[in-house]
């Protein structure tokens, strides 16, 4: 089967990484994809929004199975693309329809969601600039720190916590009057704090069955201890320690049952990952975010451990018999260290050389913000690379990263070095 994946981060590097694996996969072709994928299939330089651009490249190249990365694609439609056409509904697709994407398009609809169907989360109004002096009001009837979500996709960053209420007020006229995240704040989510310990769960489904995939942790700060700027994500553990078999029980019964369920009576088809963004306050799960896609960096965590071959889970869910898969986990730890240009999440130089990259050989590297120009790799994005160890716990698979990371050099890299300081 020849496949192609959306993409050019690690997510995308480490989904073609699994694939090309697979006795299934003959062809691979990733779009646009990076340096990283360009080793292991055929980059193709197509947008991921680019759907007749992506509709030439399935037909000329014989694709059957389209695996979509990041979310964008989803929620303009990609699926809904395929199906509606007659020379591309026979291909499987992975990820959900435009419907069910809107689980993460749009905060507010996720809210709906989970309240439709009693699934535990923090209490929240949304607000557009036409109530502002409600939103004002709504936040002096809270508790500090207050919680502001531009309700449409802002690239991850869209999401701030603010301890004072002056200043709570002014973020949320810049977000709603001044359009501080574009569009995607014409309407703002304002949330009751929940303090608590954050966890990332993963769960694939078929629209009738559905698989729990391993745990996983992110670190979203730039800083040492969780400070400074919001980023895409600085590294991931996975599994998380302190989700014990007590908590995982409640986290499938009281959350993913009711998602898999409430898609189900909603009658919004879904094929492909869900991911569960979840706060841990005084041991009881309560759902912060839908992703409608795999987390990143939380796949270059999560999929290495997973021991079936990816293809015959995907071809499963097209087939819409997940349930027969048995999937087998490698019950080792992984740990993933971002590497990130230096200045990231605010402005940073590109073009930098990446050298010693290829010398490192007890984690596996997962290019993100890398091309290749001319004979040499260089920094693309803010996100350049992901490393990723396996050990018998958190701590010997950083050990193993972080010497690793000594081996790889370019101008003004920059990674967290104490992940996993509060497991």
């Amino acid at each position: 089967m020849n496949v192609l994946v959306l993409g050019s981060g690690g997510r995308e590097h480490t989904f073609a990484w699994k694939i090309a694996k697979s006795p299934l996969c003959a062809d691979l072709y990733v779009a646009p994809g990076n340096s990283g994928t360009a080793s292991i299939a055929t980059n193709l330089d197509i947008s991921v929004t680019d759907f007749e651009g992506i509709k030439s490249a399935v037909l000329s190249h014989n694709i059957e199975m389209l695996v979509v990365g990041p979310e964008d694609p989803l929620v303009n439609g990609v699926h809904d693309f395929f199906l509606n056409d007659d020379a591309l509904k026979h291909v499987a697709v992975i990820g959900p329809q435009k419907a069910a994407a809107t689980l993460e398009g749009s905060k507010e609809f996720a809210k709906e969601f989970l309240f439709r169907h009693n699934i535990p989360t923090a209490a929240y109004q949304s607000f557009t600039a036409n109530d502002l002096e409600k939103g004002f009001s709504f936040l002096e009837t809270l508790s500090p720190p207050y919680v502001l979500k531009a309700d449409g996709l802002a690239a991850g960053k869209g999401v701030l916590i603010i301890d004072d209420l002056d200043e709570a007020k002014s973020e949320l006229k810049n977000m709603l009057v001044d359009s501080k995240f574009g569009a995607a704040s014409s309407k703002v989510v304002i949330e009751e704090f929940l303090d608590g310990i954050e966890l990332s769960c993963f769960v694939l489904t078929d629209g009738i069955h559905y698989k729990l995939l391993p745990t996983a942790k992110d670190y979203k700060r730039i800083g040492e201890g969780d400070t400074g700027l919001n980023t895409g994500g600085m590294g991931a553990i996975s599994p998380v320690p302190f989700a014990d078999e007590v908590l995982l029980n409640k986290i499938e019964e009281r959350i993913v049952k009711p998602t898999i369920e409430g898609l189900k009576k909603d009658k919004t088809p879904y094929k492909g990952f869900i991911f569960i963004g979840l706060i841990v306050v005084n041991n009881e799960p309560l759902v912060i975010e839908y992703n409608v896609r795999m987390g990143d960096p939380e796949t270059e965590a999560v999929l290495p451990r997973i021991n079936t071959d990816l293809m015959e889970i995907f071809i499963a869910i097209k087939n819409q018999n997940l349930n027969t898969i048995n999937l087998e986990v490698n019950p080792k730890t992984a740990t993933t260290v971002v590497l990130v240009s230096g200045g990231y999440p605010e402005a940073y130089e590109k073009g930098k050389t990446i050298s010693g990259f290829e010398n490192v050989q007890e984690a596996i590297v997962f290019h993100a913000g890398a091309q290749h120009s001319n004979d040499e790799v260089v920094t693309s994005g803010g996100r350049v690379m992901a490393i990723t160890a396996l050990g018998l716990d958190h701590k010997e698979a950083l050990n193993k990263a972080y010497n690793e990371i000594s081996k790889i050099k370019f101008e003004g890299m920059n990674f967290r070095k104490d992940l996993g300081f509060d497991l």
